[in-house]
């Protein structure tokens, strides 16, 4: 197994094959699915000092509202967790600046949050959600499911050849072979879209 060590801030991130992020936190673990779990990810952007956070700390934020990081302490973080659960409903990315009431009017494409910490530092926190890639399940191994697998990936959506791992759609290509045991399993399954890749009069053999 491929294991990459990062570090987030001033904890220590674990990418295991690439796929899963683990933070540690004190004896605590979050453990993140990039693709799979929808999180957020706060990366502090621009600091005026005085601030404890320094360019380049980062942090996640889980639909829960946990936040994992450093993105400046208990000045910066409820307003960072407020805006990334905003941009995770939206689905938008958005910068965050943290400031003293007062000292920024704001302007576009920059939500302002005012701090009444003593420190009165600026600090600037890029605030952009990770939503799962939506899952195709492909059924055969016939070049047009070869094809369609790969110009899934290429678009960006997951894909699959488990009928049982909760895709958003579903695409038989077997070819003849196994069609219509294939096509009931897939429309046994809670997918939106179920398609048969097939001629018009092998495809009309099979619906009815």
């Amino acid at each position: 197994m491929r294991r990459k060590l990062q570090k987030i801030g001033r904890k220590h991130v674990l990418f295991l094959d690439e796929t899963a992020l683990r933070l540690s936190e004190a004896e605590t673990h979050t453990i993140v699915l990039p693709g799979e779990q929808p999180f957020v990810l706060a990366t502090v952007s621009s600091v005026r000092r005085p601030a404890s956070a320094r360019i380049g700390d980062r942090g996640i934020v889980t639909p829960e509202g946990k936040l994992v990081g450093w993105v400046g302490g208990a000045c910066s973080e409820p307003a960072v967790v407020r805006e990334a659960l905003r941009a995770l409903a939206e689905g938008t990315t958005r910068l965050l600046r943290i400031c003293p009431p007062g000292s920024s009017s704001g302007e576009e494409g920059v939500v302002v949050a005012e701090s009444s910490c003593a420190s009165e530092g600026t600090v600037e926190v890029l605030i952009e959600p990770q939503l799962p890639q939506p899952l195709l399940a492909v059924v055969g191994e016939s070049p047009a499911a070869v094809t369609l697998r790969d110009l899934a990936i290429a678009v960006g959506w997951g894909v699959t050849t488990d009928l049982g791992a909760g895709a958003e759609a579903v695409v038989v290509a077997t070819m003849g072979r196994g069609d219509a045991e294939a096509l009931d399993a897939a429309l046994a399954t809670p997918a939106g879209y179920v398609g048969l890749v097939a001629s018009s009069r092998r495809a009309g053999v099979e619906s009815r």
